[in-house]
């Protein structure tokens, strides 16, 4: 990251009539950001005397670098703005809400709590200028307008919620040395990488190291597997029919996604530990085997937090790496991307409100958290340049390059199934059980 990228000058703060300039993290007009866009939006707005309420997921660092991104916002506005928080902030939203006193703006990493809200008629819809813009400045933009969708309290589909802030989940994670030393190369298909499996065992290694142990939420890693796994055998429709049981878990479809699961998983050549260690060992600690010397394992299948796993002193691009987790050729689905994120909705039409929404179209307002950490954008118009680091610019690529979007399948299901039965139906996978034996048993449990 370029050196000026990195001046802070003061300490963030927010105050009545906008943020003072010495008090912005980056110096308006210095660094490699388009600051075209937040002088046009600057011009644009005159909010003085007006405040913004804004309640989020984001607490402890993660609400410290929000809240430089919304300094930014009252700076060019003159508008007050209040963040605000909880550990609980899901049930929160839901006691605000029915209390009469929701904020204007909410933000929430759940679709699912996110469609109820707008079926009391609690959220405001964006309208069609707004859905127009994501579809043409987000890459793979109707698989962003698909998931700001929801169907409002008349019965209507409309764009309800903006993505903003985006997790990558198509990352398999491994050791350049280890690859280097070993002649190995990046596959570039899966038919690439099953061959990269096999060859490692060939070698005398293991290839795969995966951990589905995290207390009570024990076995979601393999449900991001399995999603994956989705995307690359089916097209996205059937990725969507299955999130609503329209497609249930017992087609032939989704057993052949299970089983391609198995296939990597319940292998003892395949795994560190065998097979039997794949359900005990917790996910935290599943990386750890790529740095052993000798590796215990080559390969990680993990989303792009994961690094906050590894042991101390690795360094992203030196010590560890990743790619994307590669598509069946033979199938020519494109490139799918799974993950996650959080989505920015409208819950009282105020014109702090509105202006709030246009400031997030901007790419000011994606750059400048870019060039912190933990942040990635699909947005076109960007300057990748102002990512933090070489591993986010890498990630923020393979979301511009995909052809395809969707959010985690089990975040989408009713909770009795993607955070209760679809888990423990993959741990009864791993531990033996057939794909046909689960997917009724999660079929079985899904709410009438």
């Amino acid at each position: 990251m370029r050196t000026n990228l990195t001046i802070c000058v003061g300490v963030l703060s927010l105050i009545a009539g906008g943020a003072l300039a010495q008090d912005l993290k980056f110096p308006v007009g210095e660094g490699a950001f388009n600051w075209d866009s937040y002088t046009a939006f600057e011009e644009a707005q005159d909010l003085q005397g007006q405040s913004l309420t804004i309640f989020g997921p984001w607490r402890g660092e993660d609400q410290v670098l929000f809240e430089s991104i919304l300094a930014y916002f009252s700076a060019a506005t003159g508008a007050t703005v209040n963040y605000s928080s909880s550990e609980n902030y899901e049930q929160q939203i839901v006691i605000d809400t029915q209390a009469g006193s929701p904020p204007d703006i909410a933000i929430l990493p759940q679709p699912g709590l996110i469609a109820e809200l707008v079926r009391q008629g609690h959220v405001t819809a964006l309208g069609d200028e707004t859905q127009n813009w994501l579809a043409e400045n987000y890459a793979a933009g109707d698989s962003w307008v698909s998931l700001g969708s929801f169907e409002g309290q008349d019965g209507s589909t409309g764009l309800y919620a903006l993505p903003y802030k985006i997790d990558v989940k198509s990352l398999v994670w491994y050791v350049p040395e280890n690859f280097e030393d070993a002649g190995y190369e990046i596959p570039e298909t899966m038919e690439d990488l099953k061959a990269l499996t096999e060859q490692i065992v060939a070698d005398g290694g293991t290839p795969w190291c995966i951990g589905l142990a995290s207390g009570g939420a024990t076995g979601w890693p393999a449900t991001d597997w399995v999603e994956d796994l989705m995307l690359r055998l089916n097209p996205p429709e059937v990725y969507d029919q299955w999130v609503t049981h329209e497609v249930p878990f017992s087609d032939s479809r989704v057993l052949a996604a299970i089983d391609e699961f198995g296939w990597f998983a319940k292998n003892d050549a395949f795994v560190a530990g065998g097979s039997a260690a794949v359900a005990s060992t917790d996910f935290r600690d599943s990386p750890k085997g790529l740095f052993t010397s000798p590796p215990q394992c080559y390969l990680h299948h993990q989303a792009n937090f994961i690094p906050s796993f590894f042991p101390e002193g690795v360094e992203l691009g030196t010590d560890a790496d990743f790619f994307y987790m590669p598509a069946p050729a033979e199938l020519d689905l494109g490139t799918p991307v799974l993950g996650a994120g959080t989505l920015v909705m409208m819950m009282k039409d105020t014109d702090a409100s509105r202006a709030f929404i246009e400031f997030l179209k901007t790419p000011i307002a994606h750059e400048l958290w870019m060039a912190q950490s933990s942040f990635l954008t699909p947005l076109r118009s960007v300057n990748p340049e102002t990512y933090a680091n070489a591993a986010m610019q890498k990630q923020g690529e393979i979301l511009l390059n995909a052809t395809t979007f969707r959010f985690d399948a089990s975040d989408l299901m009713p909770g009795a199934v993607g955070a209760g039965s679809f888990w423990t139906g993959m741990i009864d996978f791993v531990g033996g059980k057939s794909a046909a034996d689960i997917a009724a048993a999660i079929d079985a449990s899904w709410p009438q």
